[in-house]
């Protein structure tokens, strides 16, 4: 009960937020989503050093105002608080406090003290809290936010009203929650802003019900808990939902994430989704940069290799711009099955999915697991650059399984689209599944989507891990089976032709053929009956 109260206080302050931006001209405008992103974050990381303070210091705690007690504090003795603080806990001073501020509201350029803040508390905690690009450059935690009004007669009453309203709720009581709890949040406060905007990198929202499928048999629940040290990777991360799933399943404090993402915007939602689940040690590890062209994560001058990868790649993009590139000799190992030409008309629709595919497959340490989203007609190509990519993959034996998704399972995309799992120590038998039937019909705005129930959600998860058969529904092959369908991974073109059947005797055999037999008799006699009746009206007809 507690926990759905301080859900729907958390979404009540994203909406005032919100409301605020509308209310000073804002509302869907393209700097909306930084400005309700980065205040939400600038509350989160104050409450959350409160949070830590009262954990630590007893005076901290017991003080009626936390933040007057730590005003008191001398600086040497404000430091060794910090350094007892978690490094998930943003490195605060007094004049950072949003209380401060809130004391501050009538000075003479809030919106300059505002920004100046917040462009501190960036400073002060780079080293652990900025993205870097591919180049090198870091991306900060925080812009000047009263910038984004463009008439700056309104930006000190803009920054007064963000604040009044961010002192008003705080955040403490719920940094015991679980990890469903951030998830729900995260998804409600990015909801208006991480659309598919025409299948460009990054920008499709991977639906939780794939998420929780991928890290459920990745990490299957035996193993939870025991899994450590180990790295996560998605090369195309988008905000982060995959990898928060599998994260997760090992456990947040037992695996370190890596990324790399072209989209800038999806960059930031990924840190600040790495925040809200202590997932803070990651964010070195987040970079913005194109990850076909410019892999980032190597170890020297070869790939990095992870333990687990998780994907949801872009199906169809024009990358020809970059493509004779990618064409070199450092890059024959790493794409082995080829790059896709340039097609001469419609070059959006070039199978970038098959560059990320190639990939990921080179980045997978001996021994690990991934989880990509394809398009469900790559898993039955019988030629090109997917075909080999398929026969590379069963000659070498790396495929676990894959699970073809009902279609619409993703609101933005008509596109049929399958889960391939992948795993260097699978050697034994593949299972197929074939999930297309299963699932409710939605209407999501405009869109219908197909939902899968939590009941067939798990059906998935448990058929898959336990390998098991069942009707219409999974089927488990060997690598032979495969290589002798050329490599087709789908689990219908794996499924029994059924013939019923049933015992009976000779002489119900008899009467049987005997009441065939009979109902053709009668078939023919109608039809010749039918023949004499149309003769005779048209002599009828000859005669008039």
């Amino acid at each position: 009960m507690v926990e759905l109260e301080f859900q729907q206080k958390t979404k009540a302050l994203i909406d005032s937020l919100k409301n605020i931006c509308a209310h000073y001209g804002l509302g869907n405008d393209g700097n909306e989503f930084k400005i309700i992103t980065q205040t939400f974050l600038y509350k989160f990381l104050n409450d959350k050093f409160a949070y830590e303070a009262k954990q630590i210091d007893e005076k901290v705690a017991s003080s009626e105002k936390w933040e007057e007690a730590l005003v008191a504090m001398s600086e040497d003795e404000l430091e060794m608080l910090q350094l007892q603080m978690g490094g998930d806990t943003a490195r605060l001073k007094p004049h950072h406090f949003i209380s401060y501020l809130f004391s501050q509201q009538n000075a003479p350029d809030f919106a300059k003290l505002f920004d100046d803040t917040l462009r501190d508390i960036a400073q002060t905690n780079n080293d652990v809290f900025a993205v870097k690009t591919d180049g090198g450059a870091k991306v900060v935690l925080f812009d000047r936010v009263s910038e984004y009004i463009a008439d700056e007669s309104k930006r000190d009453a803009f920054c007064r009203a963000i604040v009044n309203k961010l002192v008003e709720f705080s955040f403490e009581r719920i940094f015991t929650q679980k990890f469903d709890f951030y998830a729900t949040i995260f998804e409600y406060l990015i909801k208006d802003y991480n659309s598919n905007s025409g299948g460009k990198y990054a920008e499709y929202y991977t639906p939780h019900a794939v998420a929780r499928i991928m890290a459920a048999i990745l990490v299957p629940a035996e193993q939870q808990g025991k899994v450590k040290n180990v790295s996560c990777y998605d090369p195309s991360a988008g905000s982060g939902t995959l990898l928060m799933n599998v994260a997760h399943a090992i456990g947040e404090n037992r695996c370190s994430i890596y990324t790399q993402d072209i989209s800038q915007k999806s960059s930031n939602l990924l840190r600040l989704n790495l925040i809200l689940n202590n997932l803070v040690h990651s964010i070195p590890n987040v970079i913005q940069g194109n990850t076909v062209l410019h892999p980032y994560h190597k170890d020297g001058k070869a790939l990095k290799k992870f333990d687990y990868i998780v994907s949801n790649p872009p199906f169809k993009m024009d990358f020809s711009d970059f493509r004779d590139e990618l064409d070199s000799k450092e890059n024959k190992e790493r794409f082995f099955a080829g790059i896709p030409t340039i097609p001469k008309k419609e070059k959006e629709k070039m199978k970038i999915y098959s560059l990320f595919l190639q990939h990921i497959i080179s980045s997978l340490k001996q021994g690990g697991k991934a989880a990509v989203v394809v398009p469900t007609g790559f898993i039955t190509a019988k030629t090109g650059i997917d075909n080999k990519i398929l026969g590379h993959l069963v000659k070498n034996k790396l495929v676990s399984g894959v699970v073809s998704m009902p279609s619409n399972i993703f609101a933005t995309t008509g596109t049929n689209v399958s889960i391939l799992f992948m795993d260097d120590s699978n050697k034994d038998k593949v299972v197929l599944i074939d999930a297309s039937n299963l699932g409710e019909k939605i209407k999501d705005g405009k869109n219908q989507k197909t939902v899968l129930t939590a009941v067939e959600e798990q059906q998935i998860i448990d058929v898959f891990n336990a390998k098991e058969t069942i009707e219409d529904l999974s089927v488990t092959v060997s690598y032979d089976d495969i290589e002798a369908k050329n490599y087709s991974l789908s689990a219908g073109q794996y499924f029994d032709v059924k013939i019923e059947y049933a015992d009976i005797s000779p002489e119900q055999f008899a009467d049987k053929i005997q009441g065939f037999s009979s109902k053709l008799d009668s078939l023919f006699s109608q039809s010749r009956d039918l023949e004499t009746e149309i003769k005779k009206q048209l002599a009828g007809l000859r005669y008039e």
